[in-house]
């Protein structure tokens, strides 16, 4: 899989999770995947089996955001949001809160995205309100799930007019 290699997940004090992950595609193009529905229904699905029926993005401040998760076996999960910051194509800062929480409380995202020569980096910072709920999701399968959309993600990045080949 092609720039799999550059996906890492570390902490940075006790209450936040960072990603890194490089795409072989233009910001503009990864900062779309991650904000237009027809786009994020299309990779943003963990671990194959899992489809995203439910997903609807209202791209401003102020504005919410839901995805639900639909596995063959019929088990639904469901999250949510509000966009705190947006700037087109480099930084999404966002709430998110998951319909039956695995984790306690609330995690505000940032998604900062950084081009050169054509590639962009990908950072994420998830703050959690703690650090039990931090070591709960470091407990939880979440890392090979975002590893399986990220590298789904390169797929549809490559498939976009302006992708890497």
């Amino acid at each position: 899989m092609r720039n799999s290699e550059t996906f890492k997940i570390s902490t940075r004090g006790d209450r936040e999770l960072v990603i890194t992950r490089e795409f072989d595609a233009p910001r503009h193009l990864v900062f779309d995947a991650f904000t237009k529905p027809e786009l994020v229904r299309r990779w943003l699905l963990g671990p194959d089996g899992w489809t995203m029926p439910v997903c609807e993005i209202d791209l401003r401040v102020g504005g919410s955001y839901r995805y639900v998760w639909r596995h063959a076996s019929g088990n639904e999960m469901g999250m949510g949001g509000v966009f705190r910051e947006i700037v087109p194509p480099e930084r999404i800062v966002s709430t998110e809160k998951f319909d039956h929480a695995w984790y306690p409380g609330e995690a505000i995202g940032t998604i900062v995205l950084t081009e050169r020569a054509g590639k962009t980096t990908l950072t994420q910072i998830v703050a959690y309100q703690s650090a039990e709920a931090l070591q709960e999701v470091l407990k939880s399968p979440m890392e090979s799930g975002v590893a399986a959309g990220y590298n789904r993600l390169e797929e549809i990045l490559s498939s976009l007019p302006g992708g890497a080949k």
